[in-house]
Formats: C-alpha cells, sequence, structure tokens
C-alpha cells in the first residue's frame, strides 16, 4: 500500500476501477455485432461497469459489515469480467495487446479486492 492511508488506498482502487470500467466501455465498441459478440459483449459490459458500481456503493457502506459485502460482490464482479474477456480472447472474437492488457488489470483488480477482503476478514476476527 506504499505509504497510503487506509481511506486513501480505498480510494485509488475506486478510480483504478473507474478506469477498468472505461476501457471496457472503450473496448465494448470493438466486438464484433455477430451473435456470439453481442452475447459475450452484453455480459462484460454489464459486470465491467458494475464492479465499479459496486465498489462505489461499498465506500459509501453504513457498516465494515455492509462494505465486506459489496467487496466481495465487487470482486465476483470482477471475476465475471475476466472470464468473458479471456472467452474473447480464447475464440478469438478480439485479438491484440489492448485486450491482453485489459485481460491482466482485471487479474490484478480481483487481487487487490480479494486482499482487501481478506484484510478486512482478518481484522473482524480480532
Amino acid at each position: 500500500m506504499e505509504n497510503f492511508s487506509w481511506t486513501e488506498y480505498k480510494i485509488s482502487v475506486r478510480e483504478r476501477l473507474r478506469i477498468f470500467a472505461l476501457q471496457v466501455l472503450d473496448l465494448s465498441e470493438t466486438i464484433p455485432k455477430s451473435i456470439r459478440g453481442k452475447v459475450v459483449n452484453h455480459q462484460l459490459t454489464k459486470s465491467g461497469t458494475s464492479a465499479y458500481a459496486t465498489y462505489r456503493a461499498g465506500l459509501r457502506a453504513r457498516s465494515k459489515a455492509e462494505f465486506f459485502s459489496k467487496l466481495s460482490i465487487a470482486v465476483e464482479e470482477v471475476d465475471e469480467t475476466e472470464m468473458w474477456i479471456e472467452l474473447l480472447i480464447a475464440s478469438n472474437i478480439i485479438k491484440g495487446d489492448k485486450v491482453k492488457e485489459l485481460h491482466s488489470e482485471s487479474i490484478e483488480l480481483i487481487k487487490i479486492l480479494a486482499s482487501m477482503r481478506k484484510r478486512l476478514s482478518d481484522n473482524s476476527k480480532r
């Protein structure tokens, strides 16, 4: 976490998720309009933007338990987004470095959010 406070860290993660959501939206514009492209595009766009929205809602949570719950949902949404991106790559619907970079970012975000969730879980056991 470098020299960030917990609050600053949560805000930096929010910004990273915002950028990720914008990149998902940009990627969605490049997906072919075939039947399979439309299906993946719809699901990818929903999960990729939902992760950001859910995390933002978690930051306004009324309790640590509510934040933990929203954070858990955000982990699931980013994981789902990673899966859709992986399918885009594996199916050759989309090729190129940008989609691979977005895939890598999705994996990093899963790690970050899961680590935050673990930290909260460990702190609640004390």
